[in-house]
């Protein structure tokens, strides 16, 4: 019974392994002078590497195995998968024209990946009961490789296999350097851990299926997965967005009443602050 206990807890490990195995397995088709299907190729194997990446955690919930090594391990495989492998895919198929500064672009997805993980290790440390949110700070790096892979593999079904024209290089290095830059932002995404099937749910996914079935119609069908993560990152934006003005708003609301009652003047003339240390004015912080 021991033995069988101490195997269930290799085998989320196992996911998350095989999760690396797909990330250098993508690295080692972009070496050299890669053509367009190998790159094809190291899209889809991290786009598998998504699939087993996603499963990990799940498994280790479902049987209960879940340790302080699995999450070090997945922010490791992470790194590899999502950071490393898809800089490395996406300087190769599109930045290289633009020499240095293309490496470097490539170079600070990987670098943001790194430390958004940092940062949601270092939180998830400092508060270990508070896991579970309904958002998350910044862009997961999952979902930042699946922008970029998704991009990769509609463009080759689209076109046949045809490299990136000339015209996209930019446009794409502009993308590569947004997704990086919203990996350490504090805009919220939605984990959709708390979503429960009702009306508004219903009303959503069939947004998302009439949205992809025009897109599928009018355009190709490939780009459908293009869309589903740019509206992700759109409604992140957006909701931060209006988050950010309902903040502002009632900041001015309450400003009277604040500094009626925020300064008071002791009989030194010294100035006191009706404020509780440390307390900061942005509410809870979200991984």
């Amino acid at each position: 019974m021991m033995k069988l206990r101490k195997l269930m807890f290799v085998l989320p490990n196992l996911f998350t392994v095989t999760s690396i195995f797909c990330g250098f397995y993508a690295m080692t088709l972009c070496t050299g002078d890669a053509e367009p299907v190998q790159m094809y190729q190291a899209a889809l194997a991290i786009f598998f590497a998504m699939f087993f990446d996603g499963f990990d955690g799940r498994v280790a919930r479902l049987t209960k195995t879940q340790s302080d090594f699995g999450v070090q391990l997945d922010s490791l495989a992470d790194v590899i998968s999502f950071g490393a492998a898809p800089s490395l895919l996406v300087y190769k198929w599109a930045l290289e024209p633009l020499g240095f500064v293309g490496l470097f672009i490539a170079f600070s997805f990987a670098a943001c990946g790194a430390l958004r993980l940092a940062r949601f290790n270092v939180l998830a440390a400092r508060n270990p009961h508070g896991g579970g949110g309904s958002f998350f700070v910044g862009l997961p790096i999952p979902v930042a490789a699946g922008m970029l892979v998704s991009v990769i593999i509609s463009h080759h079904a689209a076109t046949q296999g045809e490299p990136l024209a000339e015209g996209a290089v930019v446009p794409m290095a502009v993308a590569v350097a947004g997704l990086s830059l919203l990996m350490v932002s504090t805009v919220r995404y939605r984990t959709f851990k708390d979503t429960r099937p009702n009306r508004k749910s219903a009303l959503a996914l069939m947004l998302v299926a009439v949205g992809g079935t025009v897109i599928a119609t009018q355009l190709h069908p490939a780009w459908v997965l293009v869309a589903c993560c740019g509206a992700y990152l759109a409604l992140g934006l957006l909701e931060s967005a209006v988050l950010v003005r309902s903040r502002l708003v009632a900041r001015k609301v309450a400003a009277p009443g604040a500094v009626a009652v925020a300064a008071v003047i002791d009989d030194e003339g010294e100035e006191e602050e009706e404020s509780e240390p440390g307390q900061g004015s942005d509410g809870p912080a979200y991984l």
